[in-house]
């Protein structure tokens, strides 16, 4: 641990890795945002829709933590780039595709690429830190917000209407990631032949005694924001357009800001959490947002607009420091922990938003938003977090 906060941290392989973040996530979300076109295209059921998803789900959420895992025992550097090329034939699938069966195929290749990438990337992301393990993560994580808004963006613009073969040129976009990779996979092949050599000079740490509670806890939590960011996601824009009567074209300006305070956010709590301790950060992210998430299902257009910037400000300046806390909490298993947390509690997230829309369905999308306007109160779980794992930057 000293000898990695002795080096400087690497912000051309921080910077690298984001980029390359935000190509994977711009690929997976121009997907998910074609739903709707496939629908018609290929006269799906939202059942068949349904399944597509838990394909990709399956795939992107149930492996990650088993790619992380054997990655901390056998780091291969090159999994990266290979990853990234199932995203590329999982898009080339998807543009070809003359039947269900093949959108499931392409399904699949995507989730199999998002499960080898994102484990490996944040354990590149962690090694690049030089111990400022937040203001790491917070830039590794920027990248695939960017990704995800990106990504819709692309779908509604260009391959709408251009069609489905359109989708093809985009495989330029895993193409240009597959070169990125390469060249951080060389760096980091570096890096952990100089790992190695310092694990047989010194002792490796041990897990926090109070790791296991402590990791249910964060996982909660993490789920807990998930939900709460999934449902906006998926049904702010409903929500606005049956309480105000507004166009669909307002509604995307509100999301717009919430997910730009997001991504904002994310960037912000990393290095936060490296100056005055990852715990303090949790407290007034999940829980801060309480007042104003209890507040949302109540308030006016006007106060509506405020009070999700705030939210998502609030709530995304977490995730970095629930996610290095988790990591410092069991040293040594990086690959592990960053794929349960970015695989397990994000499919969980989604089984949730799944749950909430069911309710929509049922009842209304009103009672949906009075639900989750009380899950930022999870974050009292933070009570019995264990305290900080390590000092404090005071950089």
């Amino acid at each position: 641990m000293r000898a990695q906060q002795d080096e400087k941290i690497s912000f051309r392989v921080l910077i690298s890795i984001s980029f390359a973040h935000c190509l994977n996530d711009t690929t997976q979300f121009i997907i998910i945002a074609l739903y709707p076109f496939f629908k018609t295209g290929f006269n799906l059921s939202f059942t068949e829709l349904g399944f597509l998803s838990f394909a990709y789900q399956m795939c992107a959420s149930v492996l990650q933590p088993i790619v992380g895992y054997h990655a901390d025992k056998r780091p291969r550097p090159y999994s990266l780039p290979a990853g990234m090329t199932f995203t590329l034939l999982g898009i080339l699938f998807m543009a070809f595709s003359t039947g269900y069966v093949w959108l499931l195929v392409a399904s699949v290749f995507l989730g199999a690429g998002s499960a080898v990438f994102h484990p490996e990337s944040s354990r590149v992301a962690y090694m690049a830190s030089a111990g400022q393990y937040g203001l790491a993560q917070s830039i590794f994580q920027a990248g695939g917000n960017v990704g995800q808004a990106i990504g819709p963006l692309i779908a509604a613009l260009f391959v709408v209407t251009h069609g489905q073969r359109s989708l093809a040129l985009f495989a330029a976009i895993p193409l240009l990631c597959i070169v990125s990779l390469v060249f951080i996979s060389r760096w980091t092949a570096a890096k952990n032949r100089a790992a190695a050599k310092r694990n047989r000079a010194e002792t490796i740490a041990r897990p926090h005694p109070e790791y296991r509670r402590a990791l249910a806890v964060l996982f909660i939590l993490m789920c807990s924001k998930q939900i709460y960011t999934v449902s906006i996601a998926n049904f702010f824009t409903f929500f606005l357009i049956n309480k105000f009567g507004v166009s669909l074209e307002t509604s995307q300006i509100y999301l717009f800001l919430f997910l730009g305070a997001v991504a904002l956010g994310t960037v912000i709590g990393g290095p936060v959490g490296d100056r005055i301790g990852r715990k303090w950060v949790i407290w007034v992210s999940i829980l801060g947002a309480a007042p104003f998430a209890l507040a949302l299902p109540y308030a006016g257009p006007v106060w509506t607009a405020v009070l999700v910037v705030l939210i998502g400000f609030i709530m995304a300046s977490s995730f970095s420091a629930i996610l290095v806390f988790a990591q410092e909490l069991v040293p040594g298993h990086i690959g592990a922990v960053s794929g349960l947390f970015f695989g397990l509690a994000f499919g969980l997230g989604g089984i949730g938003a799944a749950v909430l829309g069911k309710i929509a369905d049922s009842t209304n999308i009103d009672l949906v938003y009075t639900i989750c306007s009380f899950l930022p109160l999870v974050g009292l779980l933070t009570f019995f977090l264990p305290g900080e794992t390590r000092k404090t930057s005071k950089r």
